[in-house]
């Protein structure tokens, strides 16, 4: 069962920059695509970020350009790199694993981004 630690989370001012990370464990890394999530306060948790076990990487349009998703395969561990934040950043970020379609049902604790204005 895969298990996930995300951290790198803080306060940060607008404009300002932050560096998650999440340690994956429990499955065969190589086998899954990997990406991260986010859920603003009072809101449902939507898609950031996606790194396919190729490389290939995709975006929501409100993060483009400003945010870059890697992976280390040794490490088992998966990177978003946050630049210009805003304000409407500002949530609890995860990491999930994806199957072919299917997204992992397990969820770690998340990190909590502050961006202030």
């Amino acid at each position: 069962q895969v298990q996930l630690v995300e951290s790198g989370g803080g306060f940060v001012q607008s404009g300002g920059s932050l560096n998650l990370s999440c340690v994956v464990s429990g499955i065969v890394f190589r086998n899954f695509n990997t990406g991260w999530f986010r859920q603003a306060p009072g809101k449902e948790r939507q898609f950031v970020a996606r790194i396919t076990s190729a490389g290939y990487r995709n975006y929501a349009d409100s993060v483009k350009g400003r945010f870059r998703i890697s992976r280390d395969e040794a490490k088992k561990m998966v990177y978003l790199q946050m630049n210009n934040l805003k304000p409407d950043d500002t949530a609890v970020y995860y990491c999930n694993v994806q199957y072919g379609h299917n997204w992992s049902n397990n969820w770690g604790q998340g990190t909590s981004v502050t961006v202030s204005s």
